[in-house]
């Protein structure tokens, strides 16, 4: 018998043999927990459950309703799918199986060199059930760089090489299921048991792979259409293939080369094509009066309401900017959520029958005086500010309730014009690590917060499940209603945020919560080459974030 060692989990010490897994640890806490155990977490480090204890330690786990284990479930489904596909297609003619982006619930896919038909797709779905059912380990090795750049090329998988050229490690993960082996970015589960909710539809030129979200992890929850927001993700994806940069490895190519400032203008010219096309769109019909702008944090919306007024200038419009944040009810008479605290975000925290009024009478031609809010005394003033509408004149609306169809019912259909703005990345990792447009925007808000207010990367990691919460309720859900969907992402902006980014997030201590995911994102940024601000134009929405911008922003 070998040596014991003591193992705590919450209040409870047992005893285990050394060399004991996570997994066989968790599987005697299972039945406390209300959603399968998928990871395990050891001081200020994450592990996968089939790693071993070999000394006494404290050990916590997390299920697949944590952040971590929603995402380590999202890789484990995505490598199932991968298998079950080269099992069920035609190997010869399938060259490799893109994964492009999220939509809702589900992650869209797309295959080249064959045909995704619903037959073929209900072959894979049958095969990933199997392999769910035979309960298959994920086994991991560790090969050396140039052993694993091989690999890549005998499996097709060149994007995959291309990162791997610009990696200073000598050292690659892969993970193997069933015979098929791939790279990673993140933990795996343990074995394919735990994969039990997916579903695959045909959607697009592709398809969709549907798992559970984080806060259901044991329901597959019914397909809702996005089509508005589908469309912004392919002409995303078409921007990147359009400068044939749709990867990082490919983004790190560039720069090498020295076409980081072509790259640049590039981008910058086709941002401001869109701009002016949405401004255009607005001019040509004299009803829209009112341009109501809204997305999710860090989106960019002040640079771009600041970008939308010159080109609407340009049309021979005058546009003003109205702030949604002065129409806030005053501090006393603000909502508390369910902490107790005041919740700022939501639709009720204002005065929306006051703004409705003020809006219909300025469509009216009439002259309206509006209102401060003092967020100091946290009280609405009012220091003169008056406004009348002539014939030219038009209100640029930014605010988080822009879209919702609460907000000015009292107006006229016809002269509102809704835009929607989030940073809908063009960029993956490779063709099997797909970047979450959320991560870009926590990489952007945590540089601009440390810049413009003081704000530690620490804080703004702690609370972003509070604003991730409040989009879910106040933005996401209204995004279809949009009559155009602006995306603010560009494609070489991780480069520019790394070494902002890094410098704060290497001041997480390791004894906090947040060092986990600060932990996460420095391996997420370690897989692009950084290049200078100095070379982004003035104007552009990276200014808000990085500093150096014309607008006050």
């Amino acid at each position: 018998m070998g040596r014991r060692i003591r193992v705590t989990v919450g209040t409870d010490t047992r005893e285990y043999e050394e060399g004991v897994t996570y997994g066989e640890i968790a599987a005697g806490y299972q039945k406390e927990y209300q959603y399968d155990i998928i990871l395990a977490q050891k001081g200020g480090k994450l592990a996968e459950l089939r790693k071993t204890v070999r000394e006494d330690c404290t050990v916590a786990f997390l299920t697949t309703a944590a952040g971590s284990g929603h995402k380590t479930y999202e890789r484990g489904a995505i490598l199932l799918m991968l298998r079950a596909f080269y099992a069920a297609a035609d190997t010869e003619k399938l060259h490799n199986i893109f994964i492009r982006h999220s939509l809702g619930d589900s992650v869209y896919c797309e295959a080249d060199g064959i045909e995704v038909t619903e037959g073929l797709l209900g072959r894979v779905e049958q095969h990933m059930k199997e392999l769910v059912g035979k309960d298959l380990p994920f086994e991991k090795r560790s090969v050396d760089t140039s052993k694993a750049l091989k690999i890549f090329e005998q499996n097709r998988m060149y994007d995959k090489k291309k990162l791997f050229e610009f990696r200073r490690v000598s050292k690659v993960n892969l993970y193997s299921l069933d015979g098929f082996e791939d790279y990673y970015y993140g933990y795996m589960p343990a074995s394919t048991g735990v994969l039990k909710y997916f579903a695959l539809k045909k959607y697009g030129d592709g398809f969709l792979l549907q798992i559970p979200n984080q806060k259901t992890p044991d329901t597959l929850c019914g397909f809702q259409d996005r089509p508005k927001l589908f469309a912004a993700l392919q002409e995303a994806s078409e921007w990147g293939r359009l400068v044939d940069v749709d990867t990082a490895g490919a983004l790190n190519d560039v720069i090498a080369h020295g076409g980081a400032q072509e790259l640049i203008l590039v981008q910058e010219a086709l941002q401001e094509k869109k701009i002016a096309e949405i401004a255009g769109q607005i001019a040509a019909d004299r009803s829209k009066k009112f341009v109501l702008i809204a997305g999710p944090s860090s989106s960019g919306k002040t640079s771009f309401s600041h970008r939308l007024s010159i080109q609407l200038r340009a049309y021979g419009l005058k546009p003003h900017p109205i702030a949604m944040d002065n129409y806030f009810k005053d501090r006393k008479d603000t909502p508390l959520d369910e902490n107790g605290k005041y919740d700022f975000e939501c639709l009720e925290a204002i005065d929306i029958e006051q703004f409705d009024k003020d809006m219909l009478a300025l469509l009216e031609g009439k002259r309206v005086e509006l209102p401060y809010f003092n967020f100091v005394i946290g009280e609405r003033e009012y220091r003169g500010d008056f406004r009348q509408l002539g014939a030219d004149d038009i209100l640029v609306i930014e605010g988080i309730h822009g879209l919702n169809e609460r907000f000015l019912q009292t107006l006229p259909k016809e002269s509102k014009f809704r835009i929607y703005i989030s940073a809908l990345t063009q960029l993956n990792i490779d063709e099997h690590n797909r970047i979450s447009t959320t991560d870009g925007r926590l990489i952007r808000r945590m540089v601009r917060d440390s810049r413009t207010r003081g704000t530690t990367a620490e804080k703004t990691i702690a609370m972003w499940p509070s604003v991730r919460r409040g989009e879910d309720r106040h933005i996401f859900p209204f995004q279809e209603q949009a009559d155009v969907i602006f995306n603010s992402a560009l494609i070489y902006e991780l480069a520019v945020l790394k070494p902002y980014a890094e410098a704060v997030l290497f001041g997480i201590s390791k004894d906090v919560p947040e060092y986990i995911e600060a932990k996460r994102l420095l391996k997420f940024l370690d897989y692009f080459i950084g290049i200078s601000s100095e070379g982004i134009p003035k104007n552009s929405l990276v200014r808000e974030f990085v500093g150096g911008s014309i607008f006050k922003v």
